[in-house]
């Protein structure tokens, strides 16, 4: 019988050590490197944290849906609004943790005035990174749209293109490839920085600290409130964390908290 009992109490111990295990979805950069920084607070505190890292925008939220993976931390409001909508899903933000700047990037030209007739300008293919790139050259005076305050602009929405510049759409993850090949590129912060680019000097024109698409950690609504979630936001808020994003990032990454 006492060994029994020596069987039952490891079997829930190794349960509840299960519990605390949390794992996470991320984009490389920012994303993955704020949560590697945070693995040994969260360790303390009971947390074993996996990142798992992903390069693309889809398959990071459609694991979690399947709940195959726990959270995802590497997207902003407007475009899980749009993916839950698109897909059926019911994933929800759990916090905001940061801001990264998208920006406007050329190999060729310092300033956007620079562009010539005819340009190229590449912007990210999915609805929401693609009507925030819109909006950002509007509020340039590159071009005009419709109307400036919809997010989910489209190229079709352009009214005024007086230089008749040519969009192209990309995938986010491979805009920076083709950096040298076109005019201009609106680039998320994100990739920016895998491809070596500092967005507070190499960028022609950048997203203010006023804009709406802070980044969210997510999960679904059956885990969200979980003991593990809530360690890893108090983690994610910390000022430990504030100081990091800080420092390493030099202001192409703002804090949200």
């Amino acid at each position: 019988m006492k060994k029994l009992l020596v069987a039952f109490a490891a079997v829930a111990a190794f349960s509840a050590q299960a519990a605390e295990t949390l794992t996470v979805a991320a984009t490389p950069v920012p994303h993955a490197e704020i949560l590697n920084f945070l693995k040994p607070a969260l360790e303390k505190e009971g947390v074993t944290l996996k990142v798992k890292e992903f390069t693309d925008y889809v398959q990071p939220n459609v694991q979690v849906a399947e709940k195959r993976l726990d959270a995802n931390f590497f997207q902003h409001q407007p475009y899980l609004d749009e993916f839950n909508k698109a897909k059926g899903t019911h994933l929800v933000s759990v916090a905001g943790v940061h801001l990264e700047p998208l920006g406007a990037y050329s190999s060729k030209f310092k300033k956007l005035a620079e562009l010539p007739s005819g340009a190229t300008v590449v912007i990210p293919n999915d609805a929401t990174n693609g009507g925030r790139a819109l909006l950002l050259l509007d509020k340039a005076g590159v071009i005009k749209l419709k109307d400036a305050t919809n997010i989910l602009a489209t190229i079709k929405d352009i009214t005024v293109n007086e230089k008749g510049l040519k969009f192209r759409e990309l995938e986010a993850a491979t805009i920076p490839r083709v950096l040298t090949q076109v005019d201009l590129a609106l680039i998320n912060t994100n990739y920016a920085l895998e491809a070596k680019l500092d967005p507070a000097k190499d960028a022609l024109v950048i997203e203010g600290k006023d804009s709406p698409y802070v980044n969210i950690l997510v999960a679904r609504p059956d885990n969200k409130d979980s003991e593990a979630m809530k360690k890893l936001v108090t983690a994610l808020h910390s000022p430990e964390v504030k100081a990091f994003i800080l420092e390493k990032y030099k202001g192409a990454v703002v804090p949200a908290f």
